[in-house]
């Protein structure tokens, strides 16, 4: 059972985004920087938490609402429930974690699997950019992954706030959250287009 962290119900637009990736690259943190302005360094993994946070994008008050998904094979199930309703989605890894990076093409097909569109606005997400010493991940990988899905990567750090504000903003708008409402509320070319576009 999901968690509702904060909002109220409101005739404005809402958003559903979903953050997917393997345990422990950092998904809750992003979403707890991104709602609250701290980094919790120490978080029990959940099965999925609800969070809602209003912002204004191109001149309109919506709601976002951020579903934080559990990494854990044995949710694999669960997850098909959630993604359902998911309308954008920030493909998490760690950058000093190999094999999370390797996990994303799993959880891409899953959500292509459920959606049944390969044109859902998604966003690949590399964590963890202030632990330089331990990159395992380089930058060049990940925007190749990126480019031969069509999508966006950005590298963030929930521990500095580094670009934590950009992957709602990309899948919406630009910057985390608004350019992932724009891309939702997008035709399926002009979500392409957008892309595309510098």
């Amino acid at each position: 059972m999901s968690k509702q962290k904060s909002g109220t119900s409101s005739s404005q637009p809402v958003h559903k985004i979903i953050m997917v990736g393997s345990g422990a690259v950092g998904k809750s943190a992003l979403t707890l920087q991104f709602m609250y302005d701290e980094f919790v360094e120490d978080y029990e993994p959940t099965k999925a938490d609800m969070y809602r946070k209003k912002v204004t994008l191109e001149g309109t008050e919506v709601h976002i609402d951020i579903l934080d998904t559990a990494g854990q094979e044995d949710y694999a199930s669960i997850r098909d429930n959630y993604f359902r309703g998911g309308e954008g989605f920030l493909c998490v890894f760690s950058l000093t974690d190999p094999e999370s990076f390797a996990a994303t093409n799993e959880f891409r097909e899953q959500i292509i699997r459920v959606k049944g569109d390969e044109s859902i606005p998604m966003l690949l997400v590399g964590n963890k950019s202030d632990l330089t010493d331990g990159r395992q991940v380089q930058s060049r990988e990940a925007e190749a992954r990126a480019e031969a899905w069509r999508i966006p990567y950005l590298e963030t750090s929930a521990k500095t706030r580094e670009n934590v504000d950009k992957p709602l903003i990309a899948l919406f708008d630009g910057p985390l959250i608004f350019v992932l409402v724009i891309l939702v509320t997008s035709t399926v070319s002009a979500l392409r287009d957008s892309l595309v576009t510098p």
